[in-house]
């Protein structure tokens, strides 16, 4: 929400906390058949884009998000080469996967095209690898494409979703999770966002139990911070369809990245007290 025109505030009641960022202009602002998409530009965050005025990335921070949902999935599974983003309109959990030359094909499924579509106006540093020949673009819905899956067709599944609110609600159940699990490839991996450690550890223990509950072997969690999102700290949680052991990154990285290294990657894995206990009590 905006309370005052030189600044967007986005707060919550439920949490008590907000975050604000000085405005300089609304570039843009429209309702699609699912959602109410803007774009400003901030003062010191560059371009922020909101959805049904909530953050969903920064110029400034998204190299975090994109980065930590793509490159620890890919690494550990080692040998991925066919790859499915569910959600991730704006494209920048596309260009990271797209760095790995292992993966042959991503096919990114969005429900709402109008987010790509701005995404390509105001953020073209995330759709540059939108015309890379391994990648295709699916604008439908992400459960209904899980359904008609074929069994055992891909290696690594990566839920880039928001909030487990609207569109987005469908993506945080068992009856999904269990459809992922049947379309996964031996030895094959799901990583899904699970919003922040330290705000959510509820929805973080739910979602482990039905990744369990749906036939998954082994579930880890990995964290990272995520200045723009609420409490500034964030998480994804990977699951293996196999119980086997995860690869690990052992050399430096023939491609850019702003955030991930091999250390990171190991230090993500790390889990405070808490959360340990949070996902133990069952």
């Amino acid at each position: 929400m905006v309370a005052d025109e030189s600044w967007f505030t986005e707060a919550s009641d439920e949490l008590g906390v907000g975050f604000s960022l000085k405005i300089r202009d609304k570039l843009h602002e429209e309702t699609s058949d699912y959602q109410t998409i803007a774009v400003y530009e901030t003062e010191t965050f560059g371009r922020l884009m909101t959805i049904d005025g909530l953050v969903m990335l920064t110029d400034r921070d998204n190299f975090v998000y994109h980065e930590m949902m793509t490159h620890p999935a890919l690494f550990a599974h080692g040998r991925a080469r066919n790859v499915v983003i569910i959600g991730g309109g704006d494209c920048g959990t596309l260009r990271e996967v797209l760095k790995h030359d292992t993966v042959e094909s991503v096919t990114q499924i969005d429900i709402d095209e109008r987010v790509t579509r701005v995404a390509e106006r105001y953020f073209p540093r995330l759709v540059e690898s939108n015309d890379d020949p391994r990648a295709r673009l699916a604008f439908e819905d992400g459960v209904a494409w899980m359904a008609a899956a074929g069994d055992a067709t891909v290696d690594l599944i990566i839920i880039d979703s928001t909030d487990p609110i609207g569109p987005a609600e469908g993506l945080f159940n068992e009856a999904f999770y269990r459809q992922c699990h049947r379309v996964l490839a031996p030895h094959g991996l799901l990583v899904q966002q699970s919003e922040s450690p330290l705000a959510h550890a509820t929805l973080i223990h739910d979602m482990h139990r039905g990744f369990k509950r749906a036939g998954f072997a082994a579930t880890h969690l990995l964290s990272f911070p995520q200045p723009s999102y609420p409490t500034g700290w964030w998480s994804a949680t990977l699951a293996a369809r196999d119980d086997l052991a995860l690869a690990v990154p052992t050399a430096e990285l023939d491609f850019h990245t702003e955030y991930y290294t091999p250390a990171m990657h190991h230090a993500a894995f790390a889990q405070p007290a808490f959360i340990q206990r949070a996902l133990a009590g069952d």
